[in-house]
């Protein structure tokens, strides 16, 4: 028995090609890897390689929310191509929208590339599942989940995982320890568990 609730995690790779099976996905392998990295609690992961389809990926959404999924991740749609459909799908399917996570990706990004301003990642709560629109792109999943360090691994920017424990807890669900090392989990002093003998 885990000192450490487990939770259930939705981890959805949105692309027409990959889910043809015209070329490999890298999306789900860069979210499974980094957020076993990042968590110290028991991880099951339900998985979707799905293509560019409002209707499936708000099915695939409602789907993993229903599961048991505390939280839901997607990558890829998230542009202005006529494609890109990823957060038209997340909205419709949502209670409540979270833009600080949307405006806080955007943020981070914009450091690496101008392009930044064209993406349109949202967060979104739907019952007591915190979903979030990631990046296409590897290198940029883990940059927007991290945020940026500097020399000694000093904070810089805070990745968008830092706020993701807490916001889990005050919708109901698990309670998320992470890795320092990797992302920090910030919660009011008042809302931190005490280690479990």
């Amino acid at each position: 028995m885990s000192e450490f609730d487990p939770v259930k995690i939705g981890i959805v790779s949105v692309s027409d090609r990959a889910a043809g099976g015209a070329y490999e996905d890298k999306g789900l392998p860069a979210l499974k890897e980094w957020l076993t990295r990042a968590l110290k609690n028991p991880i099951a992961f339900e998985a979707r390689l799905i293509p560019d389809e409002k209707g499936v990926i708000s099915a695939a959404l409602v789907e993993l929310v229903d599961a048991g999924c505390a939280l839901v991740v997607t990558t890829g749609g998230t542009g202005p191509a006529p494609r890109d459909v990823t957060p038209e799908a997340t909205l419709a399917i949502a209670d409540k929208e979270m833009p600080g996570f949307g405006e806080q990706m955007r943020q981070i990004s914009l450091r690496f590339v101008p392009t930044a301003i064209l993406s349109r990642q949202v967060a979104v709560i739907r019952k007591q599942s915190l979903i979030i629109n990631l990046p296409g792109q590897p290198k940029a999943i883990q940059e927007t989940l991290e945020g940026l360090k500097g020399e000694g691994s000093v904070q810089i920017v805070n990745g968008i995982f830092a706020a993701v424990p807490y916001c889990i807890d005050l919708i109901g669900g698990p309670y998320l320890e992470t890795h320092d090392g990797v992302c920090k989990a910030f919660r009011p002093k008042s809302a931190v568990r005490a280690p479990r003998a």
